[in-house]
């Protein structure tokens, strides 16, 4: 059973013994493509100005935070799950394993994750879930950006290989016309399989 959230809340964001890193993911909701999460250390000495949850950020203005955080950070990590991983898993756990993936990849480790949501996934490293601590706390903010920003690449990428299914556009999501050109066209190697929508037309 996964560790829930703690009570505990922000003196621990400011205890100069922690290097603490912050941990997002993007895409549990889309159809297609894999779930992406991301892994930050800040550095106090070159603070970031803008940082927020990506979602309340343009695209234009994540694009150019994501430059500025992989310059400046401490340490930075994207991890991901893949869609047969999201299938066998379920997209919870496999979204859970993409953060603990991002947080074992950083160069360095810290000793103490901050992970957006009210979940923890299973790691050495000590955790606490923060809800929405994508708009609270600046170092899972970056993560979010990262994060975001990774799986819209990811999507752009698909798009070329797969481009009857506009991903260039819906990123995945169960828009109309993601399903529009899901029904049209089937399946792909790349939608999730285990998403009621997709299953829908595998039967």
């Amino acid at each position: 059973m996964m560790p829930k959230a703690s009570n505990q809340s922000l003196p621990l964001f400011d205890d100069t013994d922690e290097l603490m890193c912050g941990v997002d993911e993007a895409g549990r909701g889309p159809l297609a493509g894999p779930v992406f999460a991301a892994a930050v250390i800040l550095d106090p000495a070159r603070p970031i100005a803008g940082l927020r949850d990506s979602k309340k950020l343009s695209e234009a203005q994540r694009d150019a935070l994501a430059i500025e955080i992989k310059a400046n950070a401490l340490s930075w990590s994207i991890a991901q799950s893949s869609e047969q991983e999201i299938d066998t898993l379920n997209i919870l756990q496999a979204t859970m394993l993409a953060m603990r993936r991002a947080v074992e990849g950083l160069p360095t480790q810290p000793t103490l994750a901050l992970i957006d949501g009210n979940r923890c996934p299973v790691m050495p490293v000590r955790s606490e879930a923060i809800v929405k601590g994508d708009d609270k706390v600046p170092a899972i903010s970056a993560a979010s950006i990262l994060a975001k920003t990774a799986r819209d690449a990811a999507l752009l990428e698909l798009h070329r290989q797969y481009p009857q299914y506009a991903f260039d556009q819906h990123k995945g999501y169960p828009t109309a016309l993601h399903l529009e050109r899901l029904r049209a066209h089937g399946v792909s190697p790349v939608h999730r399989r285990s998403y009621a929508p997709v299953r829908a037309l595998l039967v």
